[in-house]
């Protein structure tokens, strides 16, 4: 597993362009996996800070029971919608997904809080670093006639075309 500073000491432009992705919307979508093996969608408010994709959480709620029981997440960073006269404009999306490990050493999670720009009143909460499996970037082509979807992992990124 990564760290996102490995996505960006392996990639820098792909990780610029991902990273953009996800700053372009403070909330992002998470999937985490029920008690059942079902899929449960959540909002979450992603940041990469520190060199690590984080978020922090209520302790109660119910992603993070579900993270606790089973680490695996999926997150989306969110999309505008295309224009249809101009599809080439939309900015595309990205997904980043792997397993969350949650910090237990209280000063390394206050200075990750920190970091995300969180209030202090919340730097006691449970905070998560994402084992980053593969980042994913989707765009329309400059042709328009399919879509250009780049996958990181293990350091490399592939093009697929998905038409």
């Amino acid at each position: 597993m990564a760290t996102w500073n490995d996505v960006i000491e392996t990639a820098p432009e792909f990780a610029a362009d991902a990273r953009a992705l996800f700053d372009a919307h403070k909330h992002k979508t998470i999937a985490t996996l029920r008690k059942d093996g079902g899929p449960r969608i959540s909002g979450i408010e992603l940041e990469l800070a520190g060199g690590e994709a984080v978020f922090g959480m209520m302790p109660q709620s119910l992603k993070a029971r579900d993270i606790r029981r089973d680490p695996r997440v999926a997150v989306h960073s969110g999309s505008a919608d295309p224009d249809p006269e101009n599809p080439t404009a939309w900015p595309g999306d990205a997904k980043i997904s792997g397993r969350t490990v949650e910090v237990a050493d209280r000063e390394l999670a206050r200075a990750l809080f920190k970091a995300m720009g969180a209030p202090e009143e919340v730097w006691e909460s449970p905070i998560f670093v994402l084992d980053i499996a593969e980042v994913v970037v989707t765009r329309v082509a400059p042709s328009a006639e399919y879509l250009d979807v780049l996958l990181w992992k293990d350091g490399h990124v592939t093009t697929f075309r998905a038409e």
